[in-house]
């Protein structure tokens, strides 16, 4: 689970009135910027012609050409390219869903919030944050309806919602559903393992053929009261199940001189209700109290059965219930602003491994976080500066743990000349494991190997420093990012050969993990409000230092993207190199992606053609090296359904009625957590 998080530097609840002061300044001296800089990253304001080309929040983001940031409009996916974390997309501050993000109308956006370097309580693996400022909401009725079908792969999804005002009340209904049927996912895999005796034994695994399934269901009921902007409550009630019918692999096996094949299966099936509660009350002009409760339950069941070697069969039966609360207080003083606030998480786990694997884990963990910060400016000189203490307990059978974390946090921004920025930031945060990776529970993943649990998994500091140079006009924006992680006692791969020549893989708390990465950005407007061109590229260093292994790995990455404005019609090419990094023992690869969309649009309704991966016959979705001592290891893995991707995309809106002032929820709880290992 992840512990208690904290916004030190609170964008969401304090940094509204320096943006606007921020935004305002800038739009004086540099008329019509599109970009401007911010301490945590930037704001920027979507031209006419992109708002008017795009029908969701999917395209608007995709044709802001965000550095990092990997957008499949056609998949309906956000992701980070450097592997740094999760992407985590808002819309006025509300964690947005699929749904959401396309029932975004883009004319109604004000500005776009992008942040790299997000506070805590964002959660410990977000790396970024992009926040949707939405000006108003369509008011009276708004219904739509959004779907995208694959042409080359059986795969696809659609969804419907609708919204509808009455006077301070605001209703919304959204249904989403999604699934694949896909034959083309693949993997080779060359294994050595060394053995007691200081033989190495040779093994090969080829699936020769693969079936991978899925269907998803997701709705939604929310209704929002807001009386003017002094107070706002919102309830929201969401559901999802998810249903996997029936994965399997035929694998062929070759063990030094023996041939034979192997089959693995699996199903299962999970489901996940969560109720949330939110409040915000105007107190004075300048205070105001924010506060957030969201229950969710998660219940999974899964079947898994392998026949390597000899048969091996486990069922899974898990369930578990959380409890996430917040409340944050803000007092606009002058000449900065205070503010402070309280999270409290509450989790309880059993998960039930009952066949070959038989193990029961009850895990409870409590966390409590408590900071203060304030932010404010001396032209022309912005700042954030605050700390925390965060409390993290945690049971697992016998084993008990309580860690205290102190967590400060600086965020200088230096205003060089108008549109050149020089921005630095310092924080110590704690980094928590997964909950599956805090139990004792072993699975065994082949005839030679098996993943456990590790129930004295210990939480970690991690210290950052990043150090960014940008420049913006109103033609140009441009950066250099630099960047330094050192991550002391870190949770890290650790390989364990039993006896019996079993090859075991868990996590201990080793020596040390250091990470250095530089970056250069550039986008240029070459034809205003009808030809944009983005690049980036840059280098990332890693130093893996465990107890008894130094790995170090050098990588290089690219991206770049061109966009055509054309009236009703948009062109769009992109490709990057994918992402090459080291974590513990393992250099991997994730696979490079390239697309070519036409996007049309007549009156409500609007037609996407997408082609992803062109002209390749076979996509390679990711590799991996295992660089153990006693154990080496090649993996490829292969997407093939992806290659020469085509997909159609259908969308219609349909809206009437008055306008309605859109609300913002300042704080989003969520936890996803089932706690099983995999």
């Amino acid at each position: 689970m992840i512990g208690p998080i904290l916004v030190l530097a609170c964008p969401m609840t304090v940094a509204a009135q320096n943006d606007s002061k921020a935004v305002a300044l800038q739009e004086v001296v540099v008329k019509g910027a599109k970009v401007v800089n911010r301490p945590d990253g930037m704001t920027l304001y979507p031209t006419k012609a992109q708002k008017g080309a795009a029908t969701n929040g999917y395209d608007i983001l995709r044709m802001l050409a965000l550095p990092n940031i990997r957008i499949d409009d056609t998949a309906h996916t956000i992701a980070a390219i450097n592997n740094k974390g999760e992407v985590q997309v808002r819309i006025n501050g509300i964690v947005a869903s699929r749904a959401e993000l396309t029932a975004l109308t883009p004319k109604m956006i004000k500005k776009v919030d992008f942040i790299d370097n997000p506070g805590l309580r964002y959660g410990d693996r977000v790396a970024y944050v992009i926040d949707i400022a939405v000006r108003r909401s369509p008011g009276g009725y708004t219904v739509g309806t959004d779907v995208t079908a694959g042409l080359t792969a059986r795969q696809g999804d659609g969804m419907v919602y609708g919204k509808w005002n009455r006077g301070k009340g605001e209703w919304s209904l959204s249904y989403d559903y999604g699934g694949y049927r896909l034959r083309g996912q693949h993997n080779s895999e060359e294994a050595a393992y060394t053995l007691n005796d200081g033989s190495v034994y040779t093994m090969s695994r080829n699936d020769r053929e693969t079936l991978r399934k899925k269907a998803q269901h997701e709705a939604r009921l929310a209704y929002n009261w807001a009386d003017s902007t002094a107070c706002v409550f919102q309830a929201a009630l969401s559901g999802s199940l998810t249903r996997t019918p029936g994965d399997y692999s035929v694998r062929d096996i070759t063990e030094g001189t023996t041939h034979y094949t192997a089959t693995d299966r699996e199903w299962g099936h999970s489901s996940s209700p969560v109720a949330d509660l939110y409040l915000f009350r105007q107190i004075t002009p300048r205070q105001s109290v924010t506060a957030n409760a969201v229950g969710t339950y998660i219940s999974t069941h899964t079947n898994h059965c392998y026949n390597e070697g000899t048969p091996y069969q486990y069922d899974i039966c898990g369930r578990s219930a959380s409890l996430l609360s917040e409340i944050i207080y803000e007092n606009r003083l002058k000449p900065f602003t205070l503010s402070a606030g309280l999270n409290y998480r509450y989790k309880h786990t059993r998960n039930s491994y009952l066949g070959s694997t038989d193990a029961l884990n009850l895990m409870i963990s409590h966390s409590l976080y408590a900071f203060a910060e304030l932010q404010g400016s001396l032209a022309p000189l912005r700042y954030t500066v605050g700390t925390g203490v965060s409390r993290l307990y945690y049971t697992q059978d016998a084993h008990r743990y309580r860690y205290w974390t102190l967590r400060p946090k600086l965020l200088l921004a230096y205003a060089l000349s108008d549109g050149l920025q020089l921005t630095y930031d310092f924080s110590i945060r704690e980094k928590v494991s997964r909950m599956a990776f805090i139990s004792d529970a072993a699975i065994r993943n082949n005839s030679m190997e098996w993943t456990m649990g590790n129930p004295d998994l210990r939480p970690n500091r991690e210290t950052e420093h990043a150090l960014r140079l940008s420049y913006s006009t109103d033609r140009w924006q441009a950066s250099i990012d630099g960047y330094y992680k050192r991550c002391s006692k870190p949770n890290m791969a650790h390989y364990q050969r039993t006896d019996d020549n079993q090859f075991v893989y868990t996590q201990t708390n080793q020596k040390e993990i250091d990470v250095v990465q530089s970056m250069a950005y550039a986008s240029y407007w070459a034809i205003p409000e009808k030809l944009q061109i983005m690049v980036y590229g840059g280098i990332f260093r890693c130093f893996n230092f465990g107890n008894d292994y130094t790995h170090c790995y050098t990588s290089y990455f690219c991206v770049g993207s061109v966009t055509a404005y054309l009236g009703r019609l948009t062109l769009q090419a992109y490709g990057d190199n994918g992402n090459r990094f080291l974590e513990g023992e393992t250099r991997g690869f994730n696979g490079a992606y390239s697309s070519l969309q036409a996007a049309y649009k007549a009156g409500r309704w609007r037609i996407r053609l997408g082609w992803a991966n062109p002209l390749s016959r076979r996509h390679v979705a990711h590799c991996s090296d295992l660089l153990n001592r006693n154990l080496r290891k090649h993996i490829v893995g292969y997407a093939d359904d992806q290659a020469n991707r085509v997909t159609l995309s259908l969308s219609f809106r349909l809206s009437h009625g008055s306008k309605r002032q859109a609300t913002e929820k300042r704080i989003d709880l969520s936890d996803t957590d089932n706690g099983i290992i995999k």
